[in-house]
């Protein structure tokens, strides 16, 4: 079988505008948390986010085209760039047709829906944009990508709710490994940050209640998550095609696992089963077992009944190996970045493996009994990673497991 590996980085976020300052920030424990300074409609009371700062899209684009695009598209735009720019990879009529495009998003661009529908309602017709649809479909950011550097290979968006990202860079394993490309641009983009989010999270009872230290994921206090935007978007290439020219190798995308919980549209199932199917499958795919696995970047979105489920789910998927593995969610540091955060947090994986450093899980003040793994509470650990787990699960029951190793040229 192929071996597929990871050549280039890109990630703008709420710790930082490129991987080096998100990964520095999450090393150091930093809180993105923050007032939201975006406009969002007066009826929404103020709630504590992890937003993306001092962001200019114009850095990677003309103004005109910028004005064009959604906020979730710019994001994936410079997370695309830096991914590029790192992994050196040229497009040219002879290979672009073997390379492809996979971005995803779990909302699109519902900024521009919300602002689309306040200008019709006002202007009637005439307040209507025509990049509007092509601002809020969620396919949007691949789209842009594409044209960006000429893939012509498949382009997609997969739409797997906060699992988005990781299905993204799993299906860019899986064209890789069946030769239908050489080169795939994986990851996901979000901007989440409008008032359908603030409002039906809250009335789900998902969102917390607390402006400060929070959110505390496998915390005994913990309650609710907190939105984060921003992207992350990986060069992900057959081992042969990075070999031939001569690619900076950072990591090998091993393992990827899927499943459904088919339970409920919100809620896994209570003993984590689905979860664990996922987690066990990308273990298996990866030629790894229980006992390999250095560290797991859980999913940890801070709500009493995510954390619990994804407890239990590593206990059953690792058995007694789950009493000792490090493990930490770095949503505590960026918040939720929906069908972004998969990306962003194998990409943390990737720096773990490579820095020999486990990012903490911060605003933990007392355990769980329930959730009585370890956490690696506020403080990043200095560890020898050899096999990460990227754990991400959506509303729907989607399940999405990666597994990432250090390189070996074996």
């Amino acid at each position: 079988m192929e071996r597929v590996v990871i050549t280039g980085l890109g990630a703008i976020s709420p710790l930082g505008l490129d991987v080096a300052q998100s990964w520095e920030a999450a090393r150091r424990g930093v809180s993105g948390l923050g007032p939201l300074t975006q406009p969002i409609l007066p009826a929404v009371p103020p709630v504590p986010v992890c937003e993306v700062k001092g962001f200019n899209p114009e850095t990677v684009q003309s103004k005109k085209e910028a004005g064009r695009q959604d906020r979730y598209q710019h994001f994936a735009l410079a997370a695309a760039h830096e991914a590029m720019n790192e992994s050196r990879l040229l497009l040219t009529d002879e290979n672009r047709h073997r390379v492809g495009v996979v971005i995803s998003a779990s909302s699109g661009g519902y900024q521009t829906f919300e602002q689309q529908l306040l200008a019709v309602k006002e202007k009637g017709r005439r307040g209507a944009s025509p990049f509007a649809i092509p601002m809020i479909m969620p396919n949007g950011a691949a789209a842009l990508v594409a044209m960006r550097y000429g893939a012509c290979g498949p382009s997609c968006s997969i739409n797997t709710a906060c699992a988005s990202s990781s299905d993204a860079l799993g299906h860019a394993l899986l064209l890789l490994r069946a030769g239908v490309c050489d080169a795939v641009l994986a990851g996901g983009a979000e901007a989440p940050l409008h008032t359908i989010s603030f409002t039906s999270f809250d009335r789900m009872g998902l969102s917390t209640k607390r402006s400060t230290g929070t959110p505390s994921p496998f915390c005994r206090q913990r309650d609710g998550l907190v939105l984060g935007e921003g992207a992350a978007v990986l060069v992900l290439e057959k081992l042969t095609h990075a070999r031939k020219r001569s690619a900076r190798i950072l990591a090998e995308l091993a393992g990827y696992g899927a499943s459904s919980d088919a339970y409920h549209i919100a809620t896994p199932t209570a003993d984590g089963s689905g979860a664990a199917r996922a987690i066990t499958a990308a273990l298996r795919d990866a030629g790894a077992n229980p006992s390999d696995v250095d560290y797991i970047n859980a999913h940890g979105t801070g709500t009493r009944t995510n954390d619990l489920a994804e407890t239990r789910a590593i206990k059953a998927a690792l058995g007694e190996h789950a009493k000792t593995v490090p493990i930490s969610s770095t949503k505590s540091m960026t918040g939720h970045l929906g069908g972004a955060a998969g990306a962003l947090e194998l990409i943390f994986c990737v720096q773990a493996l490579r820095d020999g450093i486990a990012p903490p899980t911060i605003n933990y003040r007392e355990p769980d009994p329930d959730c009585d793994l370890d956490y690696i509470p506020n403080t990043a650990r200095e560890i020898r990673v050899e096999v990460a787990v990227s754990n991400a699960f959506g509303f729907g029951g989607h399940n999405s497991v990666l597994v990432v190793k250090a390189f070996r040229d074996a």
